[in-house]
């Protein structure tokens, strides 16, 4: 970054000229091009999108995973050729800041450490997690020292979750943590009123309620999270509400769920596959209320999406719903150890439409205030150009 002076009503002022930064980009769990859809995967590329978006050059340095990497030895052989390879690159294209995106202890970054040591680098990581209970167990310990050797090796880590946060300030200094809140671009989902009324009429839902969900349909607590919904669902049907279940997703567990589905809901399920993500928001107008238990989610990025077209949410507090669903404004939380008040809640949503329309208004408003991704990564960028310039000066 370059400074200029210019004179302004006679008195010498400093002026901050825009700088295209070169960064180092790396996502050592999934590359960004990467085909399994996940929460993680749309947060990597929407940094990755931003920061090019603000003239900063991103240049994905690899797009080598590191999952479970340290079981593999032929894998630590690659990821030992990689960084030669990384730090040769490098050396004859000069970054200004190596970034990594997301080092936990399945997938820590091996590279980052290594290449901006001997190159100098800033080094900067975006979601980085410290879970100090992997250390207890023989499978995840050699995750949990390198990921912990990453983490202490950064310059800055930033946190898009509070408890993130408060974690690595267990491992680090203060002043090398910052919080990042999470984000969507608003304009990306909006509520639509024409939609809503295409959409419910191809579902034939115009005396129905309909309950959302949306996840991965894969083995575990994904697909424990969306039986859960159909549970709910299937008690409340039962006590003679007029509801429309529809999930949205696909994977290897959707047979399982769609056949539980028919035996207790009979036709007012639908399981709709998988969505382009630019095509969500017409499905979110459609519908009534979100309702998603989260279990173990880090945060879930559907909260946001969800919220964002002014649908309240019913959820679990325990995990990732209660960083982006304020409970009892925008969407009601109950603890996953009773699972019947999530049935309440769903129930309580539907019973009450002026309840609805108050708190989706709210979630709306809630994600403009605080999570909007353009303001939230604004804030990211100049922090990262700030680290930049620190090293540039330090360097004079």
């Amino acid at each position: 970054m370059t400074e200029a002076g210019y004179p302004i009503d006679g008195c010498f002022q400093a002026a901050v000229e825009p700088w295209t930064m070169k960064i180092a980009y790396y996502m050592p769990f999934k590359p960004p091009d990467h085909l399994n859809p996940s929460g993680d995967l749309v947060t990597g590329r929407e940094l990755q999108e931003f920061l090019a978006g603000q003239d900063h050059r991103l240049d994905l340095v690899s797009s080598l995973r590191s999952r479970w990497v340290y079981w593999k030895p032929h894998h630590l052989i690659r990821h030992w050729s990689e960084a030669r390879r990384v730090c040769s690159a490098l050396q004859k294209e000069p970054a200004d800041l190596w970034l990594t995106y997301h080092t936990y202890y399945k997938a820590p970054d091996l590279l980052g450490p290594v290449c901006t040591k001997k190159l100098r680098l800033p080094y900067v990581i975006f979601q980085g997690i410290y879970s100090t209970k992997r250390r207890r167990s023989v499978k995840t310990l050699p995750g949990f020292i390198l990921n912990r050797k990453a983490l202490r090796s950064a310059q800055m880590v930033f946190a898009n979750k509070k408890k993130d946060e408060k974690n690595l300030r267990r491992l680090l200094p203060g002043t090398r943590v910052r919080y990042i809140a999470p984000g969507l671009r608003p304009a990306q989902f909006p509520f639509d009123s024409h939609k809503r009324q295409e959409v419910r009429a191809n579902w034939r839902a115009a005396d129905k309620q309909v309950v959302l969900s949306t996840a991965m349909l894969r083995p575990g607590v994904k697909t424990e999270s969306i039986s859960q919904v159909i549970k709910s669902c299937a008690e409340l049907h039962r006590l003679g509400h007029k509801l429309l279940l529809v999930v949205i997703g696909d994977g290897r567990t959707r047979p399982l769920l769609e056949d539980e589905a028919r035996k207790n809901l009979g036709s007012d399920c639908l399981f709709l596959g998988r969505i382009a993500r630019a095509e969500l928001f017409h499905y979110y107008s459609a519908a009534d209320l979100f309702a998603f238990p989260g279990i173990e989610e880090s945060l879930g990025m559907v909260y946001l999406e969800a919220q964002s077209t002014g649908l309240p949410v019913a959820a679990y507090d325990d995990w990732g719903a209660s960083e982006a669903v304020i409970n009892g404004q925008t969407g009601l939380l109950t603890p996953a150890s009773r699972p019947e008040e999530f049935t309440a809640s769903i129930k309580q949503l539907l019973n009450n439409p002026e309840l609805r329309t108050k708190m989706g208004k709210e979630a709306t408003q809630h994600i403009l205030r605080h999570h909007d991704l353009n303001k939230n990564y604004a804030l990211l960028s100049a922090q990262l150009e700030e680290i930049v310039r620190s090293q540039l000066s330090g360097q004079v």
